[in-house]
C-alpha cells in the first residue's frame, strides 16, 4: 500500500467519525494556537520595545555621579562637558538636571517640571521643534530665561500647540521669574511616551485636575530654579559617531573627568551603556516568551495523549478490518504505517487549525496593544513540525499494537 492510499484511508476514517476527530484534535488546536499566539505577540512586543529604546538613542552612554561616594567638587561641570565633547569619537554631550517650580499661566496655577540641558539636547532627542526654535549657545551661556515647551503641555495650558512668545511665571526657592517660550517640541514622542496618557497622569493627582508643564531649558536656569548657582550636575548623556566606540568613549570620558577633578581614588562615577540594556532586555523578553510558550505547550502533550487514546479505540473498532488485511497478505509494517499515517494527519489538521487561530488571536492582541504583528516562518514551521511529532510519538504505540494483532484472533472479533 502506497502513501497516497494510506492518506486516502486516513482521511476517510477521520470524516467517518468527524465529531470524535474534532474533539480529539481539540488539545492539539489549543496547544498550537496558544504557542503561536504567545510567540508571535512576544516577538512583536520585543521588537517594539527594543526598537522604542533604540529610537531614544542606542548609540548613547550615561555618565552618572554616585552621590554616596561623591563630594560637591566631584559633580560634573560645564567645563567637564566641553572637555568631553573634544574627545575623539564623541558626537554630542549634554547634562540632564531636573527642576520643579510652581507656575502661573493666565491666573491659573500648576507645576512645571524643567529639564536642564545644553544645545546638544536637540540632537540627542532627534526631534525637531514643531514651532519656534531651540535655545542658542549665547542664550545658554548667559542663562537666559527661555525654554522649549512640550506640545502636550502647550495644548493643556493654552488650548493650542503654537505658543511661541508666551511667558510662564515660575516660583521656586523664594525666587519668581518669567520664562519665555521660544519653541514647541513633541517631547513625549522623542521619549517614545504616550502624550495623552502622560499628561493625564501628570495633571491628575488625588482626583484633582492640576495644570502641568514639561519644558527643556538651559541648565543654568534649571540650577537657578533649584536654588543653586554652582552649575554642578549628576548626569551627562553622550552619543558617539560610531556605536562600537561607546564603551571606549565611556571609559575615556570617566578617566578624563577623574584627572580633571583629581579623584581617581574615589568610586564616585558610573557608566551606563544603553546598548547593553537593550541586549539584556531583548534576552529577558525572549526567555520570558519561551517560558510562557513552553507552559502552553503542555496542552500539546495532553492533546497527544488524547490522540493515542482515540487511536486505540479506533484499533478496537477496526480489529476485523485489520485481520482481513493481514489475511490477504498485508505486512506488519504496512498496517503499522497505515495507522501511523492516520495519527499524523489527525495532528496535522489540528496543527493547521491551531495555526490559523493562533495567528488570528495574535493579530487581535497586537492590534489592541498597538504592537506590530510578526509571524515568523520558523514559528509556523515549529507549529507544523511539533504537531507532526506529536502524531508520530503518540501514534507509534497504537500503530504497533494494530500491526501485531494475530490474523486469526482479529478475524474472530465481531
Amino acid at each position: 500500500m502506497n502513501i497516497k492510499e494510506n492518506i486516502r484511508i486516513a482521511v476517510f476514517s477521520i470524516k467517518t467519525n468527524l465529531l470524535r476527530s474534532l474533539l480529539t484534535m481539540l488539545g492539539i488546536i489549543i496547544g498550537v494556537a496558544s504557542v503561536i499566539a504567545i510567540v508571535t505577540v512576544g516577538n512583536g512586543g520585543r521588537d517594539y520595545i527594543v526598537g522604542m529604546i533604540r529610537d531614544m538613542g542606542n548609540s548613547a552612554i550615561a555618565l552618572t555621579v554616585n552621590s554616596r561616594n561623591a563630594d560637591d567638587e566631584d559633580y560634573f561641570t560645564d567645563a567637564d562637558i566641553k572637555a568631553i565633547k573634544k574627545l575623539s569619537g564623541v558626537q554630542y554631550a549634554s547634562m540632564r538636571s531636573m527642576a520643579m517650580a510652581q507656575m502661573t499661566v493666565h491666573d491659573e496655577t500648576g507645576f512645571l517640571m524643567g529639564i536642564g540641558c545644553n544645545t546638544d539636547m536637540q540632537m540627542l532627542m532627534r526631534t525637531p521643534c514643531l514651532y519656534g526654535r531651540f535655545f542658542t549657545e549665547d542664550e545658554y551661556d548667559n542663562g537666559k530665561y527661555v525654554g522649549v515647551i512640550d506640545s502636550g503641555s502647550a495644548l493643556q495650558m493654552y488650548g493650542k500647540k503654537d505658543v511661541v512668545g508666551e511667558y510662564i511665571r515660575c516660583t521656586a526657592n523664594d525666587m519668581t521669574v518669567s520664562i519665555k517660550i521660544i519653541g514647541v517640541v513633541d517631547l513625549m514622542a522623542s521619549m517614545n511616551l504616550d502624550t495623552d496618557e502622560m499628561m493625564e497622569n501628570m495633571s491628575s493627582m488625588g482626583g484633582m485636575e492640576i495644570m502641568s508643564c514639561m519644558m527643556l531649558m538651559p541648565a543654568p536656569v534649571a540650577s537657578a530654579l533649584n536654588g543653586s548657582t554652582s552649575g554642578r550636575y549628576d548626569m551627562i548623556t553622550i552619543t558617539a559617531t560610531d556605536e562600537s566606540m561607546l564603551d571606549g568613549i565611556g571609559a575615556s570620558a570617566i578617566n578624563y573627568i577623574r584627572s580633571l577633578h583629581g579623584n581617581h581614588e574615589k568610586d564616585c562615577y558610573s557608566v551606563t551603556n544603553m546598548a547593553t540594556y537593550i541586549d539584556l532586555l531583548d534576552t529577558v523578553i525572549n526567555v520570558f516568551t519561551i517560558f510562557i510558550a513552553a507552559v502552553s505547550a503542555i496542552s500539546l502533550v495532553v492533546g497527544g495523549i488524547g490522540v493515542m487514546n482515540i487511536m486505540l479505540v479506533s484499533i478496537t473498532e477496526r480489529t476485523r478490518e485489520i485481520g482481513i488485511r493481514k489475511a490477504l497478505g498485508a505486512k506488519t509494517g504496512t498496517i503499522m504505517f497505515q495507522f501511523l499515517t492516520e495519527s499524523v494527519i489527525l495532528c496535522l489538521i489540528g496543527g493547521v487549525i491551531g495555526l490559523l487561530l493562533g495567528v488570528s488571536g495574535a493579530a487581535l492582541v497586537s492590534y489592541i496593544m498597538g504592537v506590530p504583528l510578526q509571524v515568523e516562518l520558523s514559528t509556523v514551521a515549529l507549529a507544523i513540525g511539533f504537531s507532526s511529532a506529536i502524531g508520530i510519538i503518540f501514534g507509534v504505540y497504537p500503530a504497533r499494537r494494530a500491526a501485531k494483532l494475530p490474523p486469526i484472533e482479529a478475524l474472530r472479533r465481531d
